[in-house]
């Protein structure tokens, strides 16, 4: 009969990509017992993903990383001269300001995060969180696959195999995290509906290594996108994408296996980045090389009794936006902290179905944001003239008429900088990117009017401390140091920020940290505070008069906001908390002492 090691733990994390290791790292410092496992041998052994935007960072921030995560990044500066071009030797056609690099674009940006967007490629990006993790004592296993899954009201039992040994292990859990990737087994297994549908077209990543700095050192960018004659794809003839300026890069194209497969062999794939280079000697080392298919496809639900997903195992989309690791690194963060009330006890089970209710819509969003934004491209590939089969020559007069002194090259370069507008929505989406606001039982309404933000939702992100909203940046002064409101909150814990006249709520919150065990600080704002509004910026953010109150969750969301001081601090937070946590909290009355 075959024996079969045992192992209990908190919560068994199934993945370790950007969802699984951020989950890792979270709770291990939170103190949570937890257990990531991986079925293959180590991180990502290939770039990926790669933009990482403000709000990542600001998560990494929280973490402590966020310094790390820069130094090793491309920095934003260099990101942003989106380029469609014939080839790297040929015309150029359109360049788009990008990621918060427009002159308008970056007031924007910086006014809405004290963190910058950067590119960072995901075989990068992970090791990082991985040091990061294990740096607080987070147990992470390679080589080890989930064969099978199954949950009671109970507990989660998974059984593993340790690929090197053939080991069977079996682990009983509280909870589980399927962030298992686009294939999800917990996903299957556990009966999580997807909505939407697979393999909507067909890519290459090809990882190289060409020094073409002589031809983008003037355009720096994280993507050029080659157009040329007899291709209408989303991505022309291909997209370069930098991974190490500018030496290290992913060719990416698109494929119709209707038309058959084409030619990956090492010799072929150099060939094929020559002619869109544009040079036909210049050296290209191939460094590996894969297919893969967009998918359009969102989980109706991320949480089915104990398990939950996040990241690939619940949203998949094209790269477009630049959106994947972002939003399952966030996903974790949202889930991460509630596991840890809940598995302490300082919250209810309830309190884990706000982990669905708040980013399965945020899942649902980018899903469509992305693929809407791959439709956006066809106006581009339109204005050039290309269509698929149509003959070189045929091409190259269309951009010779896209140029030239005529009424219909005037037309058609109208026609451009309408395509070129109208995928403001694909690379400076900021709204997307920042502005996700939550509804659930862990936010408690005000009973002011629901937010509307004045501007385009995806486009530009409208600060607010409308309860479910992110708390805003603005740079205070703290100990003469500039620190951001974002620095003020977080951490693992809820926060109070008030200000003048706001005592009471800060005496509120250490009687509940006191009397409840819940986690819970104060901060307050304002002449002679704890950090000082030395430039007024807080002020015209804030939406509460000086002695008002916000409370903040620990991934700084705003779950409850009272305009003025109440005549009882203490019960109106309590009541919120107990809202929030899913937990009657009472306050008996004081008994004399004799």
């Amino acid at each position: 009969m075959e024996t079969m090691n045992r192992v209990k733990t908190s919560v068994l994390i199934i993945g370790a990509g950007p969802a699984g290791l951020t989950a890792s790292a979270l709770l291990a410092r939170s103190g949570v017992d937890a257990l990531t496992v991986c079925r293959y041998s180590g991180t990502a052994n290939s770039p990926r993903a790669h933009i990482t935007n403000q709000r990542t960072m600001e998560v990494f921030r929280d973490m402590g990383i966020e310094e790390r995560m820069a130094a090793l990044s491309t920095p934003n500066r260099l990101m942003g001269n989106t380029t469609w071009m014939t080839s790297f030797t040929g015309i150029e056609l359109a360049r788009l300001p990008s990621w918060g690099t427009g002159i308008d674009q970056r007031v924007e940006y910086e006014r809405a995060s004290p963190s910058s967007m950067c590119n960072l490629p995901q075989h990068i990006l992970e090791p990082a969180i991985l040091d990061a993790a294990r740096a607080v004592g987070a147990r992470v296993r390679f080589d080890t696959e989930l064969v099978a899954i199954r949950q009671t009201k109970d507990a989660v039992y998974s059984t593993l195999c340790d690929r090197l040994t053939g080991e069977k292990i079996e682990v009983e859990s509280q909870y589980v995290i399927g962030a298992d990737g686009a294939n999800s087994l917990v996903a299957d297994e556990l009966g999580f509906e997807m909505e939407g549908h697979r393999g909507i077209a067909e890519q290459v990543n090809c990882w190289v290594e060409v020094d073409l700095s002589k031809y983008v050192s003037h355009r720096p960018s994280s993507l050029y996108f080659i157009s040329q004659p007899g291709n209408s794809f989303w991505i022309g003839s291909g997209a370069w994408i930098c991974v190490k300026p500018w030496s290290e890069w992913v060719l990416l194209f698109s494929f119709r296996s209707a038309d058959g497969v084409p030619d990956l062999s090492e010799q072929a794939i150099i060939a094929y980045a020559r002619s869109t280079i544009g040079h036909p000697d210049i050296e290209v080392k191939v460094k590996a090389v894969s297919t893969w298919a967009i998918n359009h496809m969102f989980a109706k639900e991320m949480r089915i009794g104990r398990a939950f997903i996040a990241g690939d195992a619940a949203h998949r989309h094209p790269p477009a936006n630049g959106l994947g690791s972002n939003t399952s690194i966030q996903d974790s963060f949202n889930l991460a902290w509630k596991l840890a009330m809940v598995l302490k006890g300082q919250a209810n089970e309830s309190l884990l179905d706000s982990y669905s209710a708040e980013r399965q819509p945020v899942a649902k969003q980018v899903v469509e944001r992305a693929n809407k934004s791959i439709e956006l491209m066809q106006p581009i590939s339109s204005a050039f003239g290309f269509s698929h089969g149509q003959s070189v020559e045929t091409g190259w007069d269309s951009i010779a008429e896209l140029r030239g002194d005529s009424p219909r090259g005037r037309q058609r370069r109208k026609q451009l900088a309408q395509a070129l507008e109208g995928l403001q929505h694909h690379f400076n989406a900021h709204g997307v990117e920042l502005g996700q606001h939550y509804t659930s039982g862990a936010i408690v309404g005000d009973g002011t009017p629901e937010f509307k933000p004045d501007r385009d939702p995806e486009l530009y992100v409208t600060p607010t401390t409308c309860p479910g909203a992110h708390l805003p940046h603005a740079w205070v002064e703290q100990r003469a140091k500039l620190v951001s409101t974002l620095d003020l909150v977080g951490r693992n814990s809820f926060t109070v920020v008030t200000g003048i006249g706001g005592q009471r709520w800060c005496e509120a919150a250490e009687r509940l940290a006191a009397k409840f065990g819940l986690p819970m600080r104060h901060v307050t704002i304002g002449p002679g505070l704890d950090a000082e509004d030395v430039s007024g910026q807080w002020c015209s953010l804030r939406e509460i008069e000086d002695n008002g109150c916000l409370l903040v969750r620990p991934d700084m969301h705003i779950a409850f906001r009272a305009m003025v001081i109440s005549d009882n601090p203490f019960e109106d937070l309590m009541s919120a908390m107990g809202h929030i946590v899913g937990k009657q909290l009472i306050s008996l009355p004081r008994v004399a002492s004799y």
